[in-house]
């Protein structure tokens, strides 16, 4: 009987495992235990699917995201008596994140005790937020409810109190001529050149990462190899183009995790360029990029990962054995590609469109420049006599690189800075900081001064000088902008915008034009004055709202008119900026969910959503006072497309008025 129990025990906990599929792999339930009248024990269990992982809420810094708490209400209708304990949890060292991290396997039980501070009490109502991991790892918000009087739950969430209904409907607008809108001209019709654009940044940086060290000198060697290898010159031609073939699939698959991303949350790429501590997470991690690049340390996967590759590519053979040796070069190059990588994914995340697909553009683009000389020399061997020695002169690419993460790694600590409000990077300063570096770049190309991990000073290449010149040509234009003897539109969408400034200006509105940050106010000021309204859905981290500004915006066909003619009302869609707490409310889609509107960017953000029915920045429609819509609504476009369409809404306009 003993043996046939164990039996039934060992079938019962098989049956779990695999009752238990991947799309949830997490299966929760909870306890409530009455400890006195006054004072209960919340107990929150999950069962984890087998080979997934949950992490702790002590996890170390730098690694997985932590499992996080929050009870609703704490502090108003109960306290917490200590924190939140956990059961039995194990530590495992992160190859990845280089940190020892703490996760929960099979079974994750967490505990808090509670005293409440109202009697009347009925509920208490906790989220948690956590990651679970196997191969990828997937983020949830899971939320529980524990009616302490064994009664239904009442999901609080699905409801809308009668203030915020009022204030829902207030987001709603009754549009006239809403079909106009329908006609979008601008961005939607450059996607294509876009991604073409994206492709050809991911090529330069391809073309940047074969001139240093890492990769260069891997050419003569693996063209080498190729046709002196090959039991015909045509195989060994064949081979080496398969081997350029793979170099650009293995980029192209590196951007398919962020396709899966996009997928659990459409929004979670977009909001890198919008979100304060991200931002700050990205200047960071660029900043110790550029230390690598001068030489103070260096960035290698580990090597075991190489040496397996290698091992495999040796022991397979054929195409697979092709397609490990690229692995290969991938892994042993990271060192030097891994920061320009880097680069490209911060340049995405500032461009306009789907932060995935633009990725995949620009990765690939990376890897055809990469792959291309090995193709070529493999065609045309005798080539391989031209190419330069290694030497020096890589060292010298790698700094100047250096210096080119550091400004990279600044205009995300600017975005930080704008959307938070915080005054510390204001345009003077930030342009101060690209002239020390470009300074900086031009004093170390002219050998002033030299990084450890620099050759003996000898003489100064022809490049190297013509490229001091140009980094102090610069800086130079940089000083010039500065002191406003000339304008940076060159720039345009980078420093932060001429309004945000150190010196005091008598409108926080791009180029000074009188504006409108709320809606309401707007349209009242409209109506007083009688002009039509410019709408313009901004975002102070928008790189491509300040190219329109200061390219189109300030041109003097375009500038008298908005100043003139129109009302302008700029709303920020990512201003973090709290509402007051009068002015917070739950706003509740057709759908039944709710969306919590806290910050002035989720009021404008979801305006814009509700009414226009997209959440790209920049986006401009022409109203009336009375709300109607005076022509298409349009995007990132040219001067005269910008002059022509502003015409015509006032020719529209007038003709209303007419009526």
């Amino acid at each position: 009987m003993r043996h046939l129990f164990l039996l039934f025990l060992l079938l019962g906990q098989t049956f779990a495992v695999f009752s238990q599929d991947d799309d949830n792999p997490v299966v929760w339930s909870q306890e409530l235990n009455k400890i006195s009248d006054s004072e209960y024990e919340l107990t929150m269990r999950g069962k984890i699917a087998y080979e997934w992982h949950v992490y702790s809420q002590f996890t170390a810094d730098g690694g997985s995201l932590p499992s996080e708490f929050t009870y609703k209400k704490s502090g108003e209708d109960y306290k917490l008596i200590g924190k939140t304990e956990e059961s039995e949890t194990q530590t495992e060292f992160s190859d990845i994140f280089e940190v020892e991290e703490t996760f929960f396997k099979k079974e994750a039980v967490f505990r808090q005790k509670v005293k409440l501070l109202d009697p009347n009490v009925r509920q208490i109502d906790v989220n948690l937020f956590y990651q679970v991991c196997k191969e990828v790892c997937i983020p949830v918000d899971h939320d529980f409810s524990f009616p302490l009087d064994g009664g239904a739950v009442v999901k609080e969430e699905e409801t809308v109190d009668e203030r915020s209904l009022t204030m829902t409907s207030a987001l709603k607008i009754d549009l006239k001529n809403k079909e106009l809108l329908s006609n979008s001209v601008g961005d939607a019709l450059d996607s294509k050149s876009g991604l073409w654009t994206i492709f050809g940044l991911g090529f330069l940086g391809g073309l940047i990462a074969l001139l240093t060290p890492c990769v260069f000198p891997m050419i003569p060697l693996t063209v080498s190899f190729f046709t002196k290898h090959s039991e015909k010159k045509s195989k060994g031609i064949v081979n080496a183009l398969l081997y350029g073939f793979f170099i650009v699939l293995i980029y192209f698959l590196l951007s398919l995790p962020f396709h899966l991303f996009d997928s659990v949350d459409s929004q979670i790429l977009n909001t890198i360029a919008t979100n304060i501590w991200l931002n700050i997470a990205f200047f960071l991690i660029f900043v110790f990029f550029a230390f690598s690049f001068f030489g103070y340390y260096e960035l290698t996967l580990p090597s075991s990962w190489a040496n397996k590759m290698d091992a495999a590519s040796s022991k397979v053979g054929g195409f697979l054995g092709i397609f490990f040796m690229a692995v290969t070069l991938a892994i042993v190059s990271f060192s030097c590609t891994g920061p320009i990588l880097g680069g490209l994914l911060g340049s995405t995340t500032l461009a306009q469109g789907d932060v995935a697909t633009n990725l995949s553009a620009g990765m690939t683009g990376f890897g055809v420049a990469l792959a291309l000389p090995f193709a070529l020399f493999a065609l045309f061997p005798a080539w391989l006599n031209s190419l330069p020695k290694s030497g020096g002169w890589m060292t010298t690419v790698k700094v100047v690189l250096g210096f080119l993460e550091l400004g990279l790694a600044l205009k995300f600590l600017s975005n930080a800075d704008l959307v938070g409000h915080w005054g510390l990077l204001k345009r003077e300063v930030f342009l101060v900081i690209w002239i020390v570096l470009a300074i900086l770049l031009a004093l170390y190309l002219f050998g002033i001064f030299k990084f450890k991990h620099d050759g003996p000073k000898g003489k100064i290449s022809l490049g190297r000088k013509a490229t001091g010149l140009v980094s102090a040509a610069f800086a130079i234009y940089l000083i010039l902008g500065l002191f406003q003897i000339t304008n940076l539109k060159f720039l345009s969408g980078f420093p932060p915008p001429d309004f945000y400034s150190v010196q005091e200006t008598e409108s926080d509105c791009p180029l000074g034009i009188n504006c409108f940050k709320d809606f309401e106010e707007g349209v009242a000021h409209a109506k007083r004055i009688n002009k039509p309204i410019l709408l313009d859905f901004t975002g102070w981290a928008c790189v491509n709202c300040r190219k329109m500004e200061e390219n189109v915006w300030s041109d003097p066909s375009i500038f008298p008119m908005l100043k003139n003619d129109y009302v302008l009302i700029s709303l920020y869609v990512d201003d973090r900026k709290e509402l007051p707490e009068s002015g917070q409310f739950d706003f509740k889609f057709d759908s039944g969910r709710v969306k919590n509107i806290e910050t002035v960017g989720q009021k404008w953000g979801t305006f814009q959503t509700l009414n226009f029915n997209t959440a790209s920045q920049p986006f401009y429609v022409l109203l009336s006072p009375e709300l109607e819509v005076l022509n298409s609504s349009i995007q990132q476009v040219d001067v005269e497309t910008y002059q022509d369409w502003l015409r015509t809404g006032l020719r529209r306009y007038e003709s209303l008025a007419i009526k």
